[in-house]
């Protein structure tokens, strides 16, 4: 299994926006730019909605076909472990493990010395092309990487040989996700945990490390951008070194899980993939849901009743909604909007506030990130929320299409300039 140089995870919590995500993607294709799409839904979003990973690989083939979709695309069992990762086997050809749960682990003390002494030959100042200076290789550098990240390596090997067993060796995309750890990863730690990769024989395809900074769910990025755009620049270098060095594959290539709409970062993430010529998997998470959201309030009447209810609902169950996203959202709750205004809001109004547009006076990123993970009480609704995304399906799709194809596919794939023009 191969993928294009830039790929795109296309969060769908729905099911239904397979074929106006791949209409923005269709629209990259004729201004040269090939984006492999991969439909994503992780084992708690299926739990959450009552879903299952046969209805996303439906949803994908269906979409495919009805959009004569020719290119390769894949589905992905996302933030997998051995746990959940049975349930993905028949439907998922792409498998993004996520290791967070054993970063930090002790691991076994021979397997840690091994590594170590496998690692040696790299202490000194190391050169890699594109990373100014020298990395000072040190053996508290190896042992940190073996004590921290070992039994997470240890942990994806396992993951990726079940998987194989029971899919076969060459039939997949393998990802390797570190994003949820508590700290970020240096660059050098980022070649260190590839080097462990390469030694446990996992063919990794995409790796997601953490960064500096706040990932939030559908909120731009928050923190030093400009120490983003040096550590992103130097983790390109570090996995074209380390594809190298370590005997990787060659279309080895990094994962950013953004968490939606990281508008800021994209200008200097096409800088720095056009410097290195590499590629780009990147994961959009929950977007697709929100501009649904947009659309029905739109839409008004009976959509517009039912966002309407869809933020009450959410107010109202604030505690339980957020619990299981605490470490991905921050929300300032004396800054969302009571039910009463919500109510007094015409659609336009109601979409100005949920659109990631901050030069908007209207725009509220509480409103937003609240409405995020609040998800679940559009599933509570079940066929009638569906129908309402079938009756407006005008409207939801110009939202989705227009939405991932010129606020996130133009300026992270095309270039700011190309995007500009096109405004």
């Amino acid at each position: 299994m191969t993928l294009n140089s830039y790929s795109l995870g296309i969060g769908d919590r729905f099911g239904q926006e397979g074929r106006s995500q791949l209409r923005a993607l269709q629209l990259g294709a004729e201004l040269g730019v090939h984006v492999t799409p991969v439909w994503n839904k992780s084992n708690r979003e299926h739990i959450i909605i009552g879903s299952s990973p046969v209805d996303t690989r439906r949803e994908a083939d269906e979409a495919v076909s009805a959009a004569a979709w020719y290119a390769p695309y894949c589905v992905d069992a996302d933030h997998i472990g051995l746990a959940t990762v049975g349930r993905f086997l028949e439907s998922s050809d792409f498998f993004t493990i996520d290791v967070a749960d054993y970063i930090g682990a002790t691991p076994d003390t021979e397997a840690a010395a091994s590594y170590v002494r496998a690692m040696e030959r790299f202490l000194g100042d190391l050169s890699i092309a594109g990373i100014p200076a020298p990395i000072r290789v040190d053996r508290s550098l190896l042992d940190k990487v073996a004590r921290r990240y070992l039994s997470a390596v240890r942990a994806a090997g396992e993951v990726y040989r079940y998987v194989e067993r029971e899919r076969g060796a060459g039939t997949f995309v393998t990802e390797i996700s570190l994003d949820e750890a508590d700290e970020p990863q240096t660059p050098a730690e980022l070649l260190f945990i590839l080097a462990a990769i390469s030694l446990e024989r996992v063919p990794v395809q995409t790796i997601a490390p953490k960064f500096s900074g706040a990932f939030l769910k559908g909120v731009d990025y928050v923190g030093d951008v400009s120490r983003f755009a040096r550590e992103f620049e130097e983790d390109l270098a570090v996995i074209a070194f380390a594809a190298k060095t370590f005997d990787l594959r060659r279309d080895l290539k990094l994962s950013v899980h953004s968490g939606s709409d990281k508008f800021s970062l994209y200008p200097e993430m096409h800088r720095a993939l056009r410097k290195f010529n590499a590629g780009l998997h990147l994961k959009t998470a929950g977007t697709t849901w929100l501009e649904e959201l947009l659309g029905l309030a739109e839409a008004g009447g009976e959509g517009l009743r039912a966002a309407r209810h869809i933020y009450a609902e959410s107010l109202r169950r604030y505690e339980e909604l957020c619990k299981p996203y605490l470490s991905v959202i921050s929300i300032d709750q004396f800054k969302l909007p009571s039910v009463k205004e919500v109510e007094a809001w015409n659609g336009l109004e109601y979409a100005a506030a949920l659109r990631h547009n901050c030069s908007d006076r209207m725009y509220n990123r509480d409103f937003r990130q609240l409405l995020h993970v609040g998800y679940k009480v559009a599933a509570e609704m079940g066929p009638r929320f569906i129908s309402l995304l079938q009756e407006h399906r005008s409207v939801i799709e110009r939202n989705v299409t227009e939405n991932l194809y010129r606020r996130h596919l133009l300026p992270l794939f095309v270039g700011e300039k190309h995007h500009q023009n096109l405004r």
